[in-house]
């Protein structure tokens, strides 16, 4: 007599039964997948309502550049924290622990009345997206016993996650012309309480016996956040303040030092939350270096794109929302001929197509933004098809690259990278679109001479993002194999 479950002994319970098929765990996958995904949505759900909360607070192109990129940069930061975090004081105890006080955060938007206020509580949710989000893939192998079941579950909630992130913009659009933008952070808090109330109910408790001991290296999370602040900040500081200016080169400054501070610390530090003999590995740096340009190329687009449809063109959210639908086509197009191209080609072939395509779809950009949106949905479409391709073959030869004991300090480090680039390429183009501009934007609709400022300030900002991604890329590419494997082990 055949069951959906099976028996495997555990020092918590005598007896715990493990799902035999994803069916037998839906409650406890569901709540995993609308973890991943709220935490993917969050990075992109605010990019259609800028234009919006830019005239609600007053909000200048620096501000509207730290709203997006406070959360990539506290979420990035403390993602390896998080992840010891859960080794040390229990996997299952922490996500519960994380999703009441990222629910909480998402209530916290409603007492926000500066763009500052704002920045602090996309920060804070940060701050606890980072203790959530390295414990659900982890918790996948708490939750069944079986590798292929394992396979199909992680497979899941990756699409799950990339998808979030690229319908992000067109759920917002959809929920702001209807309710207050306040309502796409708000939301968080009944998500975080079904997925809540799903681990709680569908995960097993901790095993003692798994904790890992040693420290968190909160110290390190602290310097990783600092250091990259700081210097991001110090662009913003030059765009207002100028290059030269006392304010400017004290924040460039603190940003070096603590950047040092960080790397004396992981190498000195008895247990380290990044281990930089791991970024030796040429695979890894280089697989890690591929995804952070990715992602300057994509959130650099998707922040700029918003503000186009709805500033320059003056589109509704609605429709801004919808615009943002090749992304997510791309997005699905590319998954069937990613593990093909890997199987023929290798990872270091198919990463060169994936990198000519960002590339390209920046080129495109670059003329759309003169010649309409059919252009810029070409671009779009070829944009993600080529992020969807680094994505999977840097992440494959990423934990590839690493020991079988390593690979949870390889998945966050992976994640990591990604929101890197999510951080530094909103930067990128807020700065260059500041500089253009100027530190305040009109309140109403935009007269020509703004749009072919914008216009402008977009065709420098693409171009230099096309830079970047070609240099980081040359660099990254070098150092990865002609390997043909496919799973993330």
């Amino acid at each position: 007599m055949s069951s959906s479950y099976s028996s495997t002994s555990s020092s918590v319970d005598t007896q715990v039964l493990k799902p035999q098929s994803l069916r037998a765990a839906w409650p406890a996958l569901l709540a995993l997948c609308l973890t991943m995904l709220v935490e993917m949505v969050d990075n992109s759900i605010l990019n259609v309502a800028l234009p919006t909360i830019g005239r609600d607070l007053s909000a200048s192109p620096a501000d509207l550049q730290w709203i997006v990129g406070a959360y990539s940069l506290t979420f990035g930061g403390l993602l390896m924290v998080g992840g010891t975090m859960g080794d040390k004081l229990g996997r299952r105890r922490t996500l519960l622990f994380g999703l009441v006080l990222f629910g909480l955060t998402g209530l916290g938007v409603l007492l926000v009345s500066t763009p500052a206020q704002l920045i602090a509580v996309r920060a804070l949710a940060g701050v606890f997206a980072a203790f959530i989000a390295p414990l659900t893939m982890s918790l996948i192998f708490r939750l069944f016993d079986r590798d292929d079941l394992r396979t199909r579950a992680i497979g899941l909630i990756v699409v799950v996650s990339m998808i979030g992130f690229a319908v992000g913009p067109t759920i917002a659009g959809l929920a702001i012309t209807n309710l207050p933008w306040q309502a796409l952070l708000v939301v968080n808090a009944p998500v975080a309480v079904i997925a809540w109330l799903g681990v709680r109910f569908g995960v097993a408790e901790d095993d003692p016996a798994d904790r890992r001991e040693g420290g968190a290296d909160i110290p390190g999370g602290i310097l990783s956040v600092a250091s990259l602040g700081f210097l991001l900040y110090g662009f913003t500081a030059g765009v207002e303040y100028g290059w030269a200016a006392p304010l400017t080169v004290l924040v460039f400054a603190a940003g070096v030092l603590s950047l040092a501070g960080f790397i004396w610390r992981e190498k000195t530090a008895e247990d380290p939350m990044l281990d930089l003999k791991l970024l030796a590995l040429p695979t890894v740096s280089g697989s890690a270096i591929l995804q952070t340009a990715t992602m300057i190329a994509m959130v650099g687009v998707m922040f700029v794109s918003t503000q186009l449809y709805q500033f320059a063109w003056g589109w509704s959210a609605f429709q801004a929302g919808l615009a943002n639908l090749p992304f997510v086509a791309g997005m699905l197009l590319a998954g069937p001929f990613v593990d093909r191209a890997v199987a023929r080609f290798g990872h270091r072939k198919t990463s060169i197509g994936g990198i000519a395509l960002v590339i390209v779809s920046l080129i495109i950009w670059i003329f759309a933004l003169t010649h309409g949106f059919l252009w810029c949905a070409v671009g779009m479409l070829i944009m993600t098809m080529g992020m969807r391709t680094i994505m999977t073959t840097g992440a494959v030869a990423l934990l590839g690259a690493l020991p079988e004991t390593r690979t949870s300090i390889g998945s966050a480090l992976n994640d990591t990278a990604q929101e890197l680039g999510n951080a530094v390429g909103v930067a990128i183009v807020g700065t260059i679109m500041a500089t253009v501009l100027g530190s305040t934007l009109p309140q109403g609709a935009w007269d020509s001479a703004t749009v072919a400022g914008f216009v402008h300030s977009q065709q420098i900002s693409f171009t230099v993002l096309a830079g970047i991604v070609l240099v980081m890329s040359i660099i990254g590419v070098r150092t990865l194999t002609d390997s043909r494997e496919v799973d993330e082990h």
